[in-house]
């Protein structure tokens, strides 16, 4: 099949990709001429596990192709992806300027040369959107044409396995003809059996929200049950085992830590809320979910505020800045709103993460100025640890799993760890000599300040 996808972020480049091995001719557009020139050059631009391996072959094979001419690759495909950006607002809401702008040209050049396309909404968008972007084609062509809500269920850190096997196609669609064309793109990915339900739009544009919306609160009840259990002496790890046994619960997003970050979980929240709240309806489940996720991305700096006292003149090490492993994504990650409450109170940090450093840096450039020369980037996890005062982790890499504590012990200058992720065992911890203080488990006073 022809495929265009309009937008190379991480969705729309994983998905081109991933329609590209599947043998479909897949042309992808973007207005960035530098982005387009990399991908072009074989450049990728995102950190994927397993992605450069396909794009790189089907980039070498002729079936995945980059431009910045949006009615080239509209006049050569039959299925059109909107796969753009739908920052929120400052309400909350997502903004849908980049996907309508691009329906409105579509519109126009349809209008000069009428055939039937079907437009996909890729992207995480509110209920109704598919009717606005059908609207905003009909303001330019009037011919034929279907629009499609098609949300992605991608996790950072394995979205190809999740794309080439999903758990479960979505899509909203109301036309015969689409849905035969829906259903033979997707036919190579389900062939073990895996289900495409198929549904009116509105119900599709909810399923992406409603099931991000449900994991961040499974995530936040945990990080709530997790300081209760601080308060009463429970271990909120065995806690969890003893819940997640119960097959109507199940094992998944029960890990307690310091908050949800990333691209959808925030955002999708937020977008539901409001989408409530335009409806007249206060969702005050996911207005609390929100809250407490607010404050669970500082619990951590609180914890190393209220061990030292004051932190001026203390080096802070940080282990772990992108928002979860296997990806470099920051965004709305924990470390961005620890590290700033840390300088401010006098702390100079130390961080490390494998693939997240040059997007923090560049993010408190843009962002935090001010206190840029208190943040510092190591070629290493010890390099950082280096004299410090204590140690803090942010993201569960597994190169942090299982450190040389003997090395660790030779770098800090203080036996103290700030374990955000719970990836130590408290009693280990307690038998090599360190303050130890995580989520949701008894702290270990083994070194006393």
């Amino acid at each position: 099949m022809k495929i265009a996808v309009v937008g190379t972020g991480y969705v729309g480049l994983v998905s081109g990709t991933c329609f590209a091995e599947s043998g479909n001719q897949v042309i992808c557009v973007d207005i960035n001429v530098e982005k387009v020139n990399r991908l072009k050059d074989g450049e990728i631009v995102i950190y994927e596990p397993g992605l450069e391996v396909l794009f790189q072959r089907n980039l070498k094979e002729g079936r995945l192709h980059f431009t910045t001419d949006l009615k080239d690759a509209l006049l050569k495909s039959e299925l059109i992806f909107l796969a753009l950006p739908t920052p929120p607002g400052e309400d909350g809401s997502a903004d849908l300027s980049y996907v309508l702008g691009v329906a409105k040209e579509i519109g126009k050049i349809l209008k000069e040369h009428p055939q039937y396309k079907v437009i996909i909404n890729k992207s995480t968008v509110p209920v109704g959107t598919a009717e606005k972007v059908h609207q905003a084609i009909l303001e330019n062509y009037q011919g034929e044409f279907d629009v499609v809500s098609n949300p992605e269920f991608l996790r950072e850190g394995v979205a190809v396995d999740d794309f080439m096997k999903p758990d479960r196609v979505v899509v909203g669609c109301s036309s015969e003809r689409a849905k035969k064309l829906m259903q033979q793109l997707y036919a190579p990915f389900v062939r073990q059996g895996n289900p495409i339900y198929f549904m009116d739009e509105r119900s599709a544009e909810i399923t992406k929200y409603a099931a991000n919306s449900y994991l961040a609160m499974r995530i936040t009840f945990m990080n709530e049950l997790a300081n209760l259990c601080e308060r009463v002496g429970a271990d909120v790890e065995t806690v969890r085992v003893g819940m997640g046994s119960d097959n109507r619960i199940g094992k998944r997003f029960l890990f307690p830590g310091i908050g949800y970050g990333g691209s959808c979980f925030p955002k999708d929240v937020q977008a539901l809320v409001q989408t409530s709240q335009q409806h007249q309806y206060p969702y005050s489940l996911l207005q609390s979910v929100i809250q407490v996720n607010d404050a669970q991305k500082l619990i951590l700096a609180d914890k190393i505020l209220s061990y030292f006292g004051s932190l001026a003149g203390k080096k802070i090490s940080i282990w772990g800045l992108a928002f979860k492993p296997n990806t470099d994504d920051i965004r709305e990650a924990p470390a961005l709103y620890i590290i700033p409450k840390l300088v401010e109170a006098g702390a100079e940090v130390y961080c490390y993460d494998p693939e997240g450093m040059k997007n923090t840096k560049l993010h408190f450039e843009q962002n935090h100025a001010s206190i840029c020369d208190k943040i510092h980037f190591s070629d290493n996890a010890y390099d950082a640890l280096q004299d410090s005062d204590a140690l803090a982790i942010c993201t569960e890499w597994s190169i942090f799993r299982t450190p040389d504590f003997e090395e660790m012990t030779k770098r800090l200058k203080s036996k103290v760890i700030f374990d955000g992720r719970n990836l130590f065992e408290p009693t280990e911890m307690k038998e090599l000599g360190y303050y130890y203080n995580s989520i949701g488990r008894q702290t270990i006073q083994a070194n006393q300040h």
